[in-house]
C-alpha cells in the first residue's frame, strides 16, 4: 500500500511511514519541523507548570506528552525521522528577547540537527540583537504575539520587520486567537503588518487557528505567507478549533506552491507526534489533487525551503 493508504496509529509508525514516502535516512531526507520548542531548563519548567494548570487557563486538560529530559527529547525526535528542526524561543516581557536569542543560538551550535533561531519583542534594541543574530546565521525568528502581549504593529517593531523582510529571514508568528484570544491577536492585525511589509516571509503558526479562513485568505493575498500545521487537525484541537469542511479543497488550491509546512509544537503537545502526521495524511486523502506530492512538500520540501536548507 502507498503512504496515502496507510494510517498511522502510534509513534513507532512514523519513521517507516516517512521512509515509504521516499523520505528518511534510508531514502533521501527526513522530516523538517519548523515549530519545535527547546528552552532554558528553568523557563521550560515554568512553561510545563503553566500547562499542568491548563484547566484554569483554557478550561481543559493539556498533559505534556513528552515531559522528558532534554537528551531523551532529542532522541525521540530523531527516532521519529526528524532530520532537521527549528527550536523556537519567545519572551513574555521586555529585556528577555536578547538573552533568549543568545541562548537559542548557542544551543543550536551544539545540536547538529537544530537550525539557529532568534526571537523578538517591541523594544529599542530589537534591531541590534536581531542584526547580531542574523550575523550568527539565524535562519528563523519566532514571534509570539499572544504570550508576549504586544501589538505586532508597534512602531518599535517596524524596523525589525523591515530588516527581516530585506534579509529574507522567515518569521513563525503565533498571532491567531487560539487557544484563547490575546489583546493583540487576530489574523487581521498581522495582515496589516504584511500589507506594510509584503516581502516579509511570514509563517502563520497553527495555521492561524481558529481563524483558518482568514489565514487562508492572507496566504492567497500575500505570496510570501505560509501556514504551519502545528496542532492543526489533530483530535485534541478539533475539540476547540475544528477545521472547515472544505479545508483539503482549499489546500489543493494552494498545492504545488509550498504554502504549507510541517510544525508540531513538540514536546509541549498533549498527544503523540504521530497524530500530527496522521492529520496531514488525512488531508491528502480527502482531495485527489493532493496526494503523495503534497505530503512530501509539507513534510520536507516546503519547510526545508523556509529554513534555507541546501
Amino acid at each position: 500500500m502507498s503512504a496515502l493508504d496507510t494510517p498511522l496509529t502510534c509513534d513507532e509508525d512514523v519513521a517507516p511511514w516517512v521512509r515509504s514516502l521516499g523520505l528518511g535516512p534510508d531514502a533521501t531526507s527526513g522530516l523538517v519541523d519548523v515549530h519545535v520548542h527547546f528552552l532554558p531548563e528553568r523557563m521550560l519548567r515554568k512553561v510545563w507548570a503553566y500547562f499542568d494548570d491548563a484547566v484554569a487557563h483554557y478550561g481543559y486538560d493539556w498533559p505534556i506528552h513528552y515531559k522528558l529530559p532534554e537528551q531523551e527529547r532529542l532522541a525521540r525526535l530523531r527516532s521519529l525521522g526528524v532530520e532537521t528542526f527549528a527550536p523556537l524561543v519567545y519572551p513574555h516581557k521586555p529585556d528577555m528577547a536578547a538573552w533568549l536569542t543568545g541562548w537559542a543560538l548557542d544551543w543550536a551550535d551544539e545540536i547538529p540537527d537544530a537550525v539557529p533561531t532568534a526571537t523578538l519583542y517591541p523594544e529599542e534594541s530589537v534591531t541590534t540583537y536581531l542584526g547580531e543574530a542574523l550575523s550568527r546565521g539565524a535562519r528563523l525568528v519566532k514571534a509570539h504575539v499572544q504570550v508576549g502581549g504586544y501589538d505586532p504593529r508597534d512602531p518599535l517593531l517596524d524596523p525589525a520587520w523591515g530588516l527581516l523582510a530585506e534579509a529574507g529571514i522567515p518569521v513563525v508568528a503565533h498571532c491567531g486567537d487560539g487557544p484563547i484570544p490575546g489583546k493583540h491577536t487576530g489574523i487581521g492585525i498581522i495582515g496589516e503588518v504584511m500589507d506594510r511589509h509584503p516581502r516579509l516571509r511570514l509563517v502563520l503558526a497553527h495555521a492561524g487557528l481558529p481563524e483558518y479562513d482568514e489565514a487562508l485568505r492572507l496566504v492567497e493575498r500575500h505570496p510570501s505567507v505560509r501556514l504551519d500545521t502545528t496542532m492543526v487537525g489533530t483530535p485534541f484541537t478539533e475539540g476547540f478549533a475544528p477545521l472547515p469542511a472544505d479545508w483539503s479543497a482549499r489546500l489543493a488550491d494552494l498545492s504545488g506552491q509550498g504554502r504549507v509546512v510541517l510544525g508540531t509544537d513538540f514536546p509541549n503537545i498533549p498527544y503523540g507526534y504521530w497524530h500530527q502526521i496522521e492529520a496531514i495524511r488525512s488531508w491528502a486523502v480527502a482531495d485527489d489533487r493532493l496526494g503523495e506530492g503534497f505530503l512530501r512538500s509539507v513534510l520536507h520540501d516546503a519547510p526545508a525551503d523556509v529554513l534555507g536548507l541546501g
